[in-house]
């Protein structure tokens, strides 16, 4: 039976339903039924990239964010699951794996590669929740520690609790966008330091998939510039602007600007958290 200070929490969570706070005070909920090392949470579209929601995550941010929001998604055995079968529920890094969810293009080991061994995660739960039909949201629990997994009686406490759990991120996310959970900057920071911040943004925004030229564009247009303006600023042709936008966005897998724009502040959020 939940404690006293379960329901606390609890409480806390449904008054902060469509609020900023939401998310924090949900993990705080989820932390007393299910021990884990850091959480992500992401919001899923049909057809287009993940939406950064949350994290709690203390290395190797860069890494996870810029390569797995940008394309490695893609190849996540979860989010396989996400498309395969539209299944909600919690699921286990084992089941992905026992269940060859995963389709056959997807190189297993190549994915571990570049993601748990370069993150450090040691083991991974997900719980996938449908907000509507096309939406979904997807919270990620790891543990960085060779010695630590996640149990049956774990999953079986969690497990529980499903449903009060789906009934509040449907409750949440159904009234609202996906929307951050935290402010971008750190009230305190002054102005230099925010401004540091996006030009840091700016300059690694796609460095590990496009050229040095695409990139130097893609900063561009992340600022607002027009072909017709970029092409003035780097003294070449529109018609090149404009070829290698067609590339960038390709390789970026985006199909108009405001995906561009939205993929560049899911970078700029994990980048000066």
């Amino acid at each position: 039976m939940p404690n006293d200070a379960f329901n606390t929490q609890l409480a806390e969570v449904i008054s902060a339903l469509n609020s900023p706070s939401f998310t924090p005070k949900l993990m705080r909920v989820i932390s007393s039924l299910l021990s884990f090392d850091c959480a992500v949470i992401l919001g899923y579209r049909e057809g287009k990239h993940p939406i950064y929601l949350y994290d709690s995550l203390e290395n190797e941010r860069e890494l996870l964010f810029q390569r797995y929001l940008t394309t490695s998604f893609q190849n996540d055995p979860f989010y396989q699951k996400l498309n395969a079968n539209k299944e909600q529920g919690i699921f286990t890094l084992k089941d992905m794996v026992g269940k060859n969810v995963a389709s056959k293009d997807l190189d297993y080991q190549a994915y571990c590669e570049q993601f748990y061994n370069q993150t450090g995660w040691k083991d991974e739960l997900s719980i996938l929740i449908e907000i509507e039909p096309t939406r979904w949201v997807m919270l990620y629990f790891g543990f960085m520690q060779d010695d630590k997994r996640f149990t049956k009686p774990q999953i079986a406490k969690l497990t529980a609790y499903f449903s009060i759990i789906q009934s509040l991120c449907q409750q949440h996310w159904k009234q609202t966008e996906f929307t951050l959970s935290e402010p971008i900057f750190n009230p305190t920071l002054h102005s230099g330091q925010m401004r540091d911040a996006i030009e840091n943004a700016l300059a690694s925004f796609g460095q590990t998939i496009l050229t040095k030229r695409e990139q130097e564009i893609a900063s561009l247009i992340a600022q607002g510039f027009d072909s017709k303006e970029i092409a003035i600023t780097l003294k070449v042709t529109e018609g090149t602007v404009k070829n290698h936008r067609k590339r960038i966005y390709a390789q970026l897998k985006v199909a108009s600007l405001s995906e561009l724009f939205q993929l560049f502040l899911n970078h700029l959020i994990t980048q000066s958290r």
